[in-house]
């Protein structure tokens, strides 16, 4: 009994303190004026374009694709650039884009984004109708990631040639850029029908 008369006096404080608050509105925000200590850290339009293009602008970039026909067990390269497709047989490879990783990260990485058509038939009724068999990433070092699953094509990343400002050029980097000009006419440009690409 003495135990509880002595919370008492507890319990009464924090059921008043309780009370107290009940009545205030909640708090609600104001529009107020960016403080001049911070307005310049602001990314404004030329800070956001420059942080979305570092290094190599998309359109200079150089992949280098390996494609390879399991049938024959003949493998090829592809050089291409962003924005370009090649067709070998009834294969197709478009390239969107590709990136590595900046000098300082580790582990190294570089990637292409990738589709993939081939000019098949689903069944022996049908006629044959270029169909997408891949539309993504993928890595060099980390093949396993993402691959292309097609029983005849095997495609993967061999480079992405681009470089940082600042950054000396990698080895890898400036033997693919080299190569690709020997390379540009190996295979002829084409692309599959729009209807048929499923875009």
């Amino acid at each position: 009994m003495k135990r509880a008369a002595a919370y008492l006096p507890i319990f009464a404080s924090l059921s008043l303190l309780a009370a107290c608050g009940g009545g205030e509105p909640n708090p609600e925000g104001q529009d107020t004026e960016v403080p001049d200590a911070i307005a310049g850290m602001q990314a404004g339009p030329a800070q956001a374009e420059r942080g979305q293009h570092i290094g190599t602008p998309n359109k200079d970039r150089v992949v280098t694709l390996g494609v390879l026909n399991k049938r024959n067990n003949l493998t090829q390269d592809l050089v291409m650039k962003p924005g370009e497709s090649k067709r070998l047989g009834n294969l197709v490879v478009k390239v969107a884009t590709c990136e590595k990783t900046l000098p300082w990260e580790h582990p190294e990485e570089e990637g292409a984004f990738v589709q993939v058509f081939v000019e098949e038939r689903a069944s022996a009724r049908e006629k044959l109708a270029w169909h997408k068999v891949f539309s993504g990433w993928l890595f060099k070092n980390s093949p396993g990631l993402n691959v292309v699953e097609h029983p005849v094509y095997d495609v993967w990343v061999k480079a992405c040639a681009m470089n940082f400002p600042g950054a000396a050029p990698r080895p890898a980097a400036a033997a693919s850029s080299s190569s690709a000009a020997k390379a540009s006419g190996s295979a002829s440009t084409a692309s599959p029908s729009p209807a048929a690409t499923g875009d």
